[in-house]
């Protein structure tokens, strides 16, 4: 089996695996805070630590492998 064929699977792993990333992230700011409500907290500056840190850096990680596999599709 050539890479070309090994290629849609591993998109499908990648994309599976950065929803779940995007899910897992806190949202500070709700439906309030999109039209300009809320308790004022949620404008305010955030500092990502711990595991929400790992978190958000893997989600990235993620979405550039997924991009890079994509394009490598162009040139195969």
């Amino acid at each position: 089996m050539s890479i070309a064929g090994i290629m849609p699977y591993i998109q499908i792993v990648l994309s599976v695996l950065l929803i779940g990333g995007i899910l897992l992230q806190q949202s500070e700011a709700g439906l309030g805070g999109a039209f300009g409500g809320g308790d004022g907290f949620s404008s305010g500056y955030h500092t990502k630590r711990g595991a929400e840190k790992i978190i958000f850096i893997a989600t990235i990680v993620i979405a550039v492998v997924f991009v890079i596999t994509s394009f490598s599709l162009l040139l195969i």
